[in-house]
């Protein structure tokens, strides 16, 4: 997958909410150019064209949307949303946070630092899917974006 041409970054540790939010956001057609980075640190590598991404990516095609995990290794989804929305390049880009952390400091976090949306995932395999299909439903037809 050419990787100036992603629709939406994943960047979820976790392989098993990782495959089904790519299954759910497939199924709709919400997302034929995903791309899946599995910590914070990698992110930031592709978002910004550095490390392994240099000269294989280009800075001024960002995706369409990120969906953040907070709970990361490396670097966790709150200092990625931070670094994102502090740089010009990439703060209009939206970013969902896509969390299991029902923690009000991490919200309330998250929005200061300027995310789009958060959302707790659902333990029950039918909702996080239907919470997927909104998710996509949304912010990649509805949604009318800056850029």
């Amino acid at each position: 997958m050419d990787p100036n041409s992603i629709d939406v970054l994943l960047v979820e540790d976790n392989v098993n909410d990782a495959e089904l939010a790519i299954r759910e956001l497939k199924k709709y057609h919400f997302a034929n150019k995903l791309f899946h980075i599995k910590d914070g640190d990698e992110a930031l590598n592709f978002l910004f064209a550095t490390g392994k991404y240099e000269g294989k990516r280009r800075i001024d095609t960002p995706p369409k949307l990120i969906l953040l995990d907070i709970q990361m290794p490396k670097l966790n989804g709150i200092e990625v949303l931070e670094k994102v929305k502090t740089d010009k390049r990439t703060k209009l880009i939206p970013v969902v946070i896509l969390t299991s952390s029902k923690e009000d400091p991490d919200i309330k976090k998250c929005y200061d630092l300027g995310a789009n949306s958060y959302i707790v995932k659902p333990v029950n395999f039918e909702n996080f899917a239907l919470a997927i299909k909104n998710l996509g439903f949304y912010w990649l037809l509805l949604n009318q974006p800056p850029i």
